[in-house]
């Protein structure tokens, strides 16, 4: 099989550790061509530093998945300011091109937390605008990949020009001590009306699942469908803008289907400070009433909120102060309701 360019966009705010740890299985791949770049979305740790000193050979990176490997340090790292990216200017692009895909790093320093919505679509206009990849292919820095990962993602993709997006078959990094616990297939069904979202979870022979949706942990879009779609909607910040893409691409007649020989080990929500965050609680309700609001009638939209403010609301206070303990978290649950309804879509300080 021919090995179309690939473009890998990792998203990173203050998470250098699980970055580096992700970094470090993807340059084991057994796929020859592609370009890994980091979008910082201004981290105020010492991501950017810690960084570029594991591609010096710096920092070794502990993981039960791999051993450490020196072999391809130093890793060359080609740094690039917000502003160049939308002047589509890449400086050194000649001498990036020279080194192999093991060797070399794409920086991107962002000014400011864009969310996941909109640091991706920094990274998706460089590499769209100066690297021209066929596939763009978005993966979460806290996950450690297997070495079959993207040659499986491509072998699906260029299966059928009407397959949109591709995901993988995500573990669990750690789910009680084990890493063979399947935390979703893909990505999984969705509930237009509610908003709702399910893991597809039950392991199949299957070589490929069609799925309703791909998670945006690991999906691998052809770039011409990235264009037609323009990215992701920046109204979400974070949580459903990968559903909202998918919901997107399948309107426009592409399949989306899980590649079950593409595997990963997700450490989940770990960017975001877990699922049990103030950013996940607030984001995670306020990007529903979103979603539900831009893909339904009105009228539905009405009986959705009415839902919300009746049987969600009283999910949102079991779910933040019985099962989770953290009655603080309904002050975030709140406010994500609010915001959501009075259409307040900007970054929140939480």
């Amino acid at each position: 099989m021919d090995h179309p360019r690939v473009s890998i966009i990792i998203l990173n705010w203050n998470g250098w550790k699980d970055t580096i740890e992700c970094l470090e299985s993807l340059y084991r791949i057994n796929y020859n061509n592609y370009d890994v770049i980091v979008v910082d979305n201004n981290s105020q740790d010492e991501s950017i530093e810690k960084i570029k000193e594991y591609c010096d050979g710096k920092i070794e990176v502990n993981s039960k998945f791999f051993k450490y490997s020196g072999e391809n340090k130093p890793i060359k790292v080609f740094e690039v300011e917000e502003e160049d990216v939308e002047k589509g200017y890449f400086k050194n692009k000649e001498e990036y091109e020279e080194l192999p895909p093991n060797r070399r790093l794409i920086l991107i320093k962002n000014k400011d937390n864009y969310g996941f919505a909109g640091g991706n679509n920094i990274g998706i206009r460089f590499v769209s605008n100066v690297l021209e990849p066929k596939y763009i292919c978005l993966l979460n820095n806290d996950t450690v990949v297997d070495r079959n990962y993207l040659v499986e993602l491509v072998k699906v993709a260029e299966s059928d020009e009407k397959i949109g997006i591709v995901g993988s078959k995500i573990y669990y990094y750690d789910y009680n001590g084990r890493d063979d616990v399947i935390w979703a297939l893909g990505g999984g069904g969705i509930d237009i009306k509610l908003g709702r979202t399910w893991h597809y979870i039950e392991d199949r022979e299957d070589h490929v699942i069609e799925c309703e949706y791909i998670t945006g942990c690991s999906m691998l879009i052809r770039k011409e469908i990235l264009y037609r779609l323009k990215g992701f909607n920046e109204r979400y910040f974070y949580c459903y803008e990968d559903t909202d893409l998918s919901v997107k691409c399948r309107k426009l007649g592409y399949k989306l289907l899980c590649a079950t020989k593409s595997v990963l080990w997700h450490k989940v929500s770990a960017s975001a400070g877990g699922k049990d965050s103030p950013v996940s609680v607030y984001y995670g309700i306020r990007s529903r009433i979103y979603f539900v609001k831009k893909h339904n009638s009105f009228f539905n939209y009405l009986l959705f909120l009415i839902w919300v403010l009746s049987r969600g609301h009283i999910g949102g206070i079991y779910y933040c102060v019985f099962l989770k303990k953290k009655i603080y978290l309904l002050k975030y649950f709140y406010m994500g309701i609010w915001d959501g309804i009075m259409g307040r879509y900007y970054k929140r300080d939480l």
